[in-house]
């Protein structure tokens, strides 16, 4: 079955995620693979979670990565939260703006 397209949305809580699970894990001084192997997951998927190559994770992925790296889950929700909507809002804003009466074609 094809893979829905994701919307810039969901892409950007992704991004927003892996960044903050990369930073931690490079700031504990830890490969990605020992972290790995303590979190009982795949190499192959943290890689992937951090290249940004899956951007909606498994929750007990999630889960087990931010214990492995001494992150809270109610932290990471809200960091990936906070720059969803400020991005969402500034998306929604310039889509307003591109549509306005005046960008619109006489008779539309």
């Amino acid at each position: 079955m094809p893979r829905r397209r994701l919307d810039p949305a969901t892409q950007l809580r992704g991004q927003e995620l892996a960044s903050r699970l990369t930073q931690a894990r490079r700031t504990s001084g830890r490969s990605a693979e020992a972290v790995a192997r303590s979190a009982g997951i795949s190499v192959e998927t943290v890689r992937s979670i951090e290249k940004g190559r899956t951007f909606t994770p498994e929750f007990f992925t999630v889960a087990a990565l931010a214990v492995e790296l001494g992150l809270s889950l109610d932290e990471l929700y809200a960091v990936v939260r906070q720059s969803t909507r400020s991005d969402h809002h500034a998306y929604r804003d310039r889509s307003a703006d591109a549509s306005s009466p005046a960008d619109l074609p006489p008779g539309a």
